[in-house]
């Protein structure tokens, strides 16, 4: 890092977990973030202002008027534009040294599996299971760690899966694929704005705390947030020995 890049994160290098080695682990971390709504824009935002050295945002969709409600790395001079590059604009002025990789379409098959491989840490901040089961296989394949998050209403829920390990739980684990699961999406359910900004901002401190390997992170747990009553709530997540994805791990 030179004098600027000291100066910039010098509230990370004075805590002793972090220090001038962890933070350099930010800047030279890859980091892929799938979705550039309301969860994902806190959780980039924090990943560009502590300095992640490069950001794979992905994201097919354009920003509209009902998006600005809670995702806070779009304006109204937005609307209309892809998110990706709306967030790519916003990052920039955020921390410009900061490289923004923005990929305006939904990542499958091979290009989603060659992002995952090339990632230190994948953070699903998607909306739908499709997304999320094929973000899991594809972690699992090349053994990344993942941080999931979601919301609706006053509620959200946070995962993290570090693949890296034999014993780890996947998001299959959690919801299987196929299983008759409701999906429920902001535009019919609603969601309460800064419930998007808790999960996403907690996405993002378990992904830094991942990278500098420090403090214990939420694998093996599920975290809970009532939002109306301010509560949080931690279970406990095993692997599941029948699962269609990690099972032959065990």
């Amino acid at each position: 890092m030179n004098d600027d890049q000291l100066l910039r994160y010098s509230r990370h290098i004075l805590l002793p977990e972090i220090g001038v080695e962890g933070q350099q682990a930010f800047v030279d971390a890859r980091v892929l973030v799938v979705g550039a709504g309301g969860l994902g824009s806190p959780a980039a935002m924090y990943l560009a202002a502590a300095g992640v050295g490069t950001l794979v945002l992905v994201d097919d969709d354009d920003v509209d008027l009902t998006n600005l409600q809670r995702q806070i790395l779009h304006t109204a001079e937005s609307v209309g534009q892809p998110k990706v590059r709306s967030g790519q604009a916003t990052l920039a002025r955020l921390n410009p040294e900061v490289r923004v990789v923005p990929l305006a379409q939904r990542l499958a098959g091979e290009a989603l599996s060659a992002e995952v491989a090339a990632a230190d840490i994948v953070l699903d901040c998607s909306d739908n299971f499709d997304t999320r089961h094929a973000i899991n296989r594809a972690c699992f394949t090349h053994r990344k760690p993942l941080v999931s998050g979601a919301a609706i209403r006053f509620d959200g829920q946070l995962y993290v899966f570090d693949l890296r390990t034999a014993d780890s739980p996947c998001y299959h684990c959690l919801f299987p694929e196929g299983e008759d699961v409701e999906q429920v999406r902001c535009a019919v359910m609603g969601v309460f704005a800064p419930i998007t900004g808790i999960i996403g901002a907690t996405q993002a401190a378990e992904a830094l705390k991942l990278l500098a390997g420090i403090g214990t992170s939420l694998a093996g747990r599920v975290l809970l947030l009532d939002g109306l009553n301010m509560e949080w709530r931690s279970i406990g997540l095993g692997k599941d020995p029948a699962c269609a994805v990690c099972a032959q791990n065990l």
